[in-house]
């Protein structure tokens, strides 16, 4: 295991000043600390968006369409992917443009977003209006509780699950809630997408599968195995408690890549905390990190903690492991500890008196 080394990820720095062209962007957005957003937004339609658009050339000879779909590809996945995701996913959770600019909030959603993959609409109700407020108990539709977690082949019945029927389950989920606006804005992105690509499929098919369809299931595929990894270490005696069902990584350049994205433990207390506020207000709470024996990594990131967790290499995740407060008394026992939080779990009706706790002495 690590000691915590002084944190390294994005927190937020006044500018000295402003160009013209962020005074701009500043009077339209609602959170000066979002400017990186808009430009983030800009480089992805002038730079991936046209490369998609030049496979639907009629007459484009073959060797210029493999050109443009290997570069897309890399674009999309390798260069693009991670920040616009963790993109949408901040702005779902606070609006980026101004209520009188509110034309503005659709461009990521309904534009951008069909271009990774993301089907509008469908991403905002089920993180925003389940995931959280269920926090990965027995009626989050998406939770891990009942998986080996440990497992390949219970990630696959998870991820084949979520792909397959995963809009039925959001669907019954708010119906039970009785949320019929979230019903309606979730089949209507849906379906437009899925009625797009099958227009899209009779003017060029492959170009339609490598602009869209590709990503979709890419996409799809990643961001279950995110939600797998933040939420793969759950404590069974306490599982709505987010120090006790979340992870945290720290130090790492994905943070840098993805607006923090590796804080999902104050994520889930708080989750519409600005995202450069993570690591101050992680370093807030420490001695409640130790007391709950939260599961801390330094060095790498979900994908990579994934990885290892998949060949049940749990002596590697143990050196990335930061011991905060000797809240262990060996890699042996933090081992130990990682394996109890990876087993299956079935509880009803849980709910979790540490978050309430946690809130209190925030405030």
């Amino acid at each position: 295991m690590q000691q915590l080394r002084p944190l390294t990820d994005p927190v937020y720095n006044e500018a000295t000043s402003y160009s013209g062209t962020d005074q701009f962007f500043l009077s339209l957005i609602n959170d000066k600390r979002d400017l990186p957003f808009v430009y983030l937004t800009i480089r992805i339609i002038a730079l991936m968006i046209p490369v998609g658009l030049v496979m639907y050339i009629p007459g484009l000879p073959g060797w210029a369409f493999a050109i443009a779909a290997v570069l897309y590809f890399y674009m999309n996945n390798f260069m693009f992917k991670g920040p616009f995701g963790l993109m949408l996913h901040c702005t779902s959770h606070r609006t980026l443009y101004k209520k009188q600019y509110g034309i503005l909030n659709q461009v990521l959603p309904w534009f951008v977003g069909p271009f990774f993959g993301q089907t509008p609409e469908t991403y905002y109700s089920h993180h925003i209006w389940m995931h959280h407020p269920e926090n990965n108990l027995e009626e989050d539709e998406s939770t891990t509780m009942p998986y080996q977690r440990d497992s390949f082949g219970d990630f696959m019945k998870y991820y084949l699950d979520f792909l397959l029927i995963g809009m039925v389950r959001l669907v019954g989920y708010f119906k039970r809630k009785k949320r019929p606006s979230l019903i309606r804005k979730s089949l209507m992105g849906e379906f437009a997408f899925i009625l797009m690509c099958v227009g899209l499929s009779f003017v060029n098919f492959w170009a339609t599968f490598f602009v869209f369809i590709l990503p979709f299931m890419i996409s799809r595929l990643i961001m279950m195995m995110g939600n797998w990894t933040q939420h793969a270490f759950v404590c069974g005696e306490d599982p709505g408690n987010p120090f006790k069902n979340s992870i945290t990584c720290v130090n790492v350049k994905y943070n840098h890549k993805c607006w923090n994205d590796g804080y999902h433990i104050t994520h889930h207390l708080r989750p519409g905390m600005h995202w450069t506020e993570h690591p101050k207000e992680f370093m807030k709470h420490m001695g409640r990190y130790a007391e709950d024996r939260a599961i801390v990594f330094q060095g790498i990131g979900f994908l990579g903690v994934f990885w290892y967790l998949m060949r049940h290499d749990y002596a590697k995740l143990a050196t990335y492991g930061v011991n905060i407060n000797e809240a262990w008394a060996s890699d042996e026992e933090f081992i130990k500890h990682m394996r109890s939080r990876t087993t299956r779990i079935n509880r009803n009706g849980v709910t979790s008196r540490n978050l309430v706790e946690y809130e209190e002495t925030a405030a």
